[in-house]
């Protein structure tokens, strides 16, 4: 198991730098497919779709303090995410991983 782990390991990485790194990530498993890498990339490319998703939103409503909120629960969502890829843990982001997992499983 450790050595999938490692195997994975910098695309897991890979995957948290921004939409363009999760669909590196995406195309770096391809061949041979990582699992580690999979579940990172999953969580990574969550991540950047809900930021996406809700920045879109509040641009129609703008309200300061929801633009603050927004990015303090991204940094923290992001950086809990993306210790778990440095540290070798397979651990999802709170309240929110679960779904990554269910949602996208056209990541393999």
């Amino acid at each position: 198991m450790s050595n999938i782990i490692k195997e994975g390991k910098t695309t897991a990485i890979v995957a948290y730098f921004t939409l363009v790194g999760a669909l590196i990530a995406m195309s770096m498993n391809m061949e041979p497919k990582n699992e580690f890498a999979r579940f990172h990339t999953r969580q990574a490319f969550g991540l950047h779709i809900m930021f996406i998703g809700f920045a879109l939103f509040l641009s129609y409503t703008f309200n300061e303090y929801a633009w603050y909120g927004l990015y303090v629960l991204y940094i923290v969502l992001w950086g809990y995410g993306f210790i778990g890829a440095l540290t070798e843990k397979r651990q999802e982001v709170p309240v929110l991983g679960t779904y990554f997992q269910k949602w996208f499983t056209f990541i393999q």
